[in-house]
């Protein structure tokens, strides 16, 4: 009877295991899709998503992300296992994501493409993905001021002029883009890609010539023109036309219509924009590969493309999308059709983000006038030169890693030397609880500052290119110091970055000092009303996020709308003053930002340290008749310089590394020249061919500067303050 129990109790162990199995082989799978889609591409991918999940209940979570960040994210969290299972992204990044194994080969998939959509996702004989749709730039318009849209560029300036002036423009683009100036560069014969790219070329110097004419000598579109601008004008009836493509058409106000780009009249040839195929990736370390693949064919099949063409105005790849009516709803689409037809494919080269740089320098030069179209596109071709320099030649390791143990053997030998003296080790001895309390304190500053630092300064000493790491010695440090690459007076170089961060610091921390101390000595008398409400107002710069208020005064200070140029006008006049247009404008803009951000915090520590001062003390200064400068100097502030001389040290490294304010406002502009070191880092990380180790070894100068300058502080304050 006991058999028969015991038999009975492993057989119900075996199909509750069992049932456990086949509960987990039955749990609806979720699958997470990562896009920068907005508006109605946004909407309807979600839809896709409901739709997917009724027909087959595998749950798709769409996550979106902001387009700026996108491909930094999914580089950075794919490889490591943090990513989705699907991602949306363009063909031209296909070759890098393939080699950081970001994307996974496509499966079998049925269906049938547009010309040139299947083999933009192809590499190596391999398909890394399923075509979704095909985004382009088009002539967009509104219906309502044209009825006749022009085929050639005469026709355009000509259409342009006629609809310009009284706040309005007759054409909008982002003119100093390089992404939106290659089809005037197609127009004229130039190119940018292959083994023979020149950028001082004639061809690309008539273009940089025309884009000039168009952007600026016509005064047909409006300065510092952004997307949400150029939105802004269209929905108010503002602008006639708009150069952009598919997304700028998603959630007008107004009605719109396109038709492809007009033929160059000077060459008589088309302008020709770049052409980018969109399409659904699966992941490299995707949770559920095959369910990934199985949704992607669906999104990019007959099913799915007629969703994302309905409902999120998609030009999409597949051939047996439903036909499109002849309706001005669908004008958009049908001109990125055609456009598609003759646009140029993006290219893969892994060199065109250098070029793409060099190109909006020379834009951003000539639209200002601060150079002429040769001037410009010959200064462009060095800077390609500069930026596409192969990595520094391979090092022998070996003697870096003895020289790492002689150096880690002496700190050890240095550390040890004192435990010598039975002084100094009876100490240690009575003080070991203390050191126990101290332990968990030494172990996060160990995991959080000193495993990341010596991480950082490891990465310093090699060279990324494509994907790949190389061993270089001290080269990076070497080139940077030496101002290999650029000559000391360069904006580029470290030492004019140096120069610019120092000055920045400077005039920062005096006007902080000098404003908040100014606004501290004014709220502590008794004959101010309402102190309480004023600190409180005065407090509050500092209580926003610096980025918002860095991308508000971004805004005030453009040139044609900003809130700064409007007060400095005169007679109901804006007064045209560009910002950012020359270096002491752009620092001065800059200057103003981070006044605004930080004279609070000096405020706050002046109001406090004077609390401890004695009013009895200036009264009896004031009875021998001393002044108020007498008074200020020989007793308030030898009273207030303890309490304020730390502040003014951990303020000026706050400062000396204020990089929002930098990236938000000027962006670096005029050509590099307001950049500090900290932004100039970031940028040969994440905007220069991702140079990681020469990016690594400017942190570890600004760290070099700012110990240095922490030694200094000390012994000008009297104590350790850094």
């Amino acid at each position: 009877m006991s058999r028969v129990k015991s038999l009975s109790v492993a057989l119900g162990l075996c199909l509750a295991a069992a049932g456990a199995v086949h509960a987990q082989d039955a749990a609806p799978v979720e699958l997470k899709l990562w896009h920068a889609y907005r508006d109605s591409e946004e909407q309807a991918l979600l839809e896709a998503a409901r739709v997917y999940k009724e027909q087959t209940g595998v749950q798709v979570t769409p996550i979106g992300i902001a387009f700026g960040a996108y491909s930094s994210k999914v580089e950075t969290a794919v490889p490591r296992g943090n990513g989705p299972d699907l991602l949306i992204g363009a063909h031209d990044v296909l070759s890098k994501w393939q080699r950081l194994g970001v994307v996974e080969p496509a499966g079998e998939d049925s269906t049938a493409y547009r010309a040139g959509a299947g083999a933009a996702l192809e590499l190596e004989g391999k398909r890394y993905g399923y075509p979704l749709a095909f985004k382009t730039l088009v002539l967009l318009y509104n219906p309502e001021l044209i009825q006749d849209p022009p085929t050639d560029t005469d026709a355009l300036l000509a259409a342009a002029k006629a609809h310009t002036g009284g706040g309005s423009f007759g054409l909008a683009y982002e003119a100093t883009a390089a992404y939106y100036f290659a089809p005037w560069m197609h127009g004229f014969g130039a190119k940018i890609s292959g083994d023979d790219v020149h950028l001082d070329s004639p061809e690309l110097i008539a273009a940089l010539a025309f884009a000039r004419r168009v952007g600026m000598d016509e005064g047909i579109v409006p300065k510092s023109p952004t997307s949400e601008l150029m939105g802004s004008l269209f929905d108010e009836g503002k602008a006639a036309f708009v150069i952009s493509g598919p997304w700028f058409a998603a959630g007008r106000k107004r009605a719109i219509a396109a038709i492809p780009l007009p033929t160059v009249s000077q060459t008589g040839l088309p302008a020709l924009p770049f052409l980018g195929v969109e399409g659904v990736f699966v992941a490299g370390q995707a949770k559920h590969p095959g369910e990934a693949a199985k949704f992607a064919a669906w999104l990019a099949g007959p099913e799915g493309a007629a969703i994302r063409q309905e409902l999120g105005g998609q030009a999409v790849a597949a051939k047996d999308a439903p036909p499109l009516p002849d309706t001005l709803e669908t004008s958009v689409i049908r001109a990125v059709l055609a456009q598609a037809e003759t646009a140029i494919l993006m290219p893969t080269d892994p060199q065109l983000p250098n070029v793409w740089e060099a190109l909006e320098d020379a834009l951003r030069k000539v639209m200002r006038g601060a150079a002429t179209p040769e001037e410009a596109a010959k200064g462009a071709e060095q800077y390609r030169k500069v930026l596409s320099r192969p990595p520094p030649e391979a090092a022998n390791p070996v003697p870096y890693v003895v020289i790492m143990v002689l150096v880690g053997l002496g700190a050890l030998v240095w550390l040890c030397l004192p435990l010598r003296d039975p002084n100094v080790r009876q100490e240690i001895k009575n003080k070991k609880v203390d050191y126990l309390w101290v332990f968990p304190a030494a172990v996060a500053m160990l995991a959080l500052v000193v495993v990341p630092f010596v991480a950082g300064a490891a990465v310093s000493l090699f060279a990324h290119s494509q994907g790949e790491w190389t061993f270089v010695g001290f080269s990076n440090f070497l080139n940077i110091v030496l101002s290999r690459d650029w000559p000391v007076t360069s904006p580029l170089s470290f030492y004019y970055t140096l120069v610019v961060t120092i000055l920045w610091t400077l005039t920062n921390v005096f006007l902080h000092v000098s404003i908040g101390m100014g606004l501290a000595l004014v709220l502590r008398e008794p004959w101010i009303r309402l102190r309480g409400v004023w600190r409180a107002l005065l407090i509050v710069p500092w209580a926003v996020p610096n980025y918002i208020t860095a991308l508000i005064w971004k805004m005030m200070f453009h040139v044609q709308y900003g809130a700064i140029n409007a007060l400095l006008g005169f007679g109901g006049e804006p007064a045209q003053i560009d910002w950012f247009s020359s270096f002491s404008m752009a620092f001065s803009a800059n200057l103003i930002t981070n006044t605004w951000l930080g004279f609070p915090f000096m405020m706050v520590v002046t109001l406090g340290a004077l609390q401890a001062i004695p009013r009895d003390l200036e009264e009896a200064a004031e009875l021998d008749g001393a002044g108020a400068w007498f008074r200020f100097r020989h007793v308030t502030w030898p009273l207030l310089k303890p309490a304020l001389l730390p502040a003014l040290v951990i303020g000026s490294v706050w400062t000396f590394n204020m990089f929002n304010v930098i990236y938000l406002v000027s962006g670096g502009q005029p050509d590099s020249s307001t950049e500090i070191l900290i932004s100039e880092a970031y940028r040969w990380a994440f905007k220069r061919d991702l140079r990681y180790g020469y990016a690594a070894a400017y942190a570890v100068l600004i760290f070099g500067v700012l110990f240095v300058y922490g030694r200094a502080a000390n012994k000008l304050a009297g104590k350790k303050v850094l």
